[in-house]
């Protein structure tokens, strides 16, 4: 056994030693991608957050997820072009996630917490390679359905499986554990720790820390109250009864003071959303 790991561990580690040279090489063109991948993510956030506070207010707008907040742009001047470049920014930015997980770029390590981190990266990979699929569907004009009908299809899929009950459960439970770790990381995580502060003024710092933590408490409801519903379904076994984050945004405004705690999530959203353009500008990038 020893003689057969030995020469694995040898492969493992000369075509990591590729691939980060393949990195350092390409190291420009990267950093170029991840700055386009986090501004488009911004706008996506901006465009959830600014519609939901337009509802919030009862000047239009409505609660919706990314599918339908990238699918108002339709209706704007040059909508589709529009539409197109930010579908390029999201396509860069799930292949930064997968650079992230598999490179560590963000050096999380090779233990088991940083590879389960690094897990959760490749999987904000896979979400936002999928929202781009979407992307693409509504510039085609076969855009499918809304953020939450999308919920409620892969919930009922996932419950038609053996044991896809609890496995809803189990997603659900996971999703409102990462809510609260949100929330958690909102007061207490190292929100400098991404940003090169060397480049960064004294405001540009302050309002950077507002952001990250003001978004990060708005992500952290939203997910809870995502990962509840999960539960809800899976107790009830009734996919119908799952929402997505157009879905809990409604929720919220549903009750009571409503307004006011969808129109306070609404900004956190757009603060998350400025904090991407923060990164744009200020993101240490080391892909190696």
């Amino acid at each position: 056994m020893t003689q057969l790991t030995k020469p694995m561990r040898d492969v493992h580690a000369q075509a990591e030693a590729a691939l980060r040279g393949a990195a350092a090489r390409a190291g420009g063109a990267i950093g170029l991608l991840a700055r386009a991948g986090y501004a488009a993510k911004g706008v996506v956030y901006c465009l959830v957050g600014g519609l939901a506070l337009l509802a919030a207010v009862g000047s239009g707008g409505r609660t919706t997820g990314s599918r339908g907040a990238l699918r108002s742009l339709l209706d704007q001047p040059y909508g589709l072009a529009i539409l197109a470049v930010v579908a390029i920014g999201l396509a860069a930015y799930a292949v930064w996630c997968f650079l992230r997980a598999v490179l560590d770029a963000d050096r999380k390590g090779s233990d088991g917490r940083g590879l389960a981190k690094r897990a959760v990266t490749f999987g904000k990979g896979v979400v936002y390679a999928a929202l781009v699929v979407a992307v693409v569907g509504m510039m085609r004009g076969t855009g499918g359905r809304g953020d939450d009908a999308g919920v409620r299809d892969w919930t009922a899929r996932l419950m038609s499986f053996p044991l896809g009950i609890w496995l809803v459960g189990l997603t659900g439970v996971a999703v409102v554990v990462f809510g609260l770790r949100q929330l958690y990381c909102a007061k207490a995580a190292d929100v400098d720790e991404p940003l090169d502060l060397g480049q960064m003024g004294v405001t540009a710092h302050h309002w950077a820390r507002q952001f990250s933590r003001f978004g990060l408490a708005a992500r952290g409801v939203v997910f809870a109250v995502v990962g509840v519903f999960l539960v809800t379904a899976a107790r009830h076994e009734n996919p119908a009864e799952a929402r997505g984050v157009g879905g809990a945004l409604h929720a919220l405004q549903e009750r009571s003071y409503g307004s006011a705690l969808l129109a306070a999530v609404a900004l956190g959203l757009i603060a998350y959303g400025c904090y991407q353009f923060v990164l744009v500008r200020y993101r240490r990038f080391d892909p190696t």
